[in-house]
């Protein structure tokens, strides 16, 4: 006469909370406004170029290059956490 031995329900693991994968870079609206002016500028500074502006051409083209698109990468960045 074996007695059954019973076993008390499994308690299902609990699993850790998915957190949401959040991205290294998160640019914002300011972002991709001043990525735009530096494009503008960039793509101006060229146009002048072929025109045979000596002046305003190589201007656009330093500011495009050398200040737009370096302060679209760090202006107005969400703050993430």
């Amino acid at each position: 006469m074996s007695e059954k031995k019973t076993r008390p329900p499994r308690q299902k693991k609990s699993q850790p909370k998915a957190e949401p994968k959040v991205s290294g870079l998160a640019f914002g609206p300011v972002n991709y406004a001043v990525f735009a002016a530096g494009l503008a500028s960039i793509v101006g500074g060229y146009v002048l170029l072929d025109q045979g502006s000596v002046t305003a051409a190589p201007v656009l083209l330093i500011l495009g290059y050398a200040v737009l698109l370096p302060a679209g990468l760090v202006l107005g960045w969400r703050r993430l956490g």
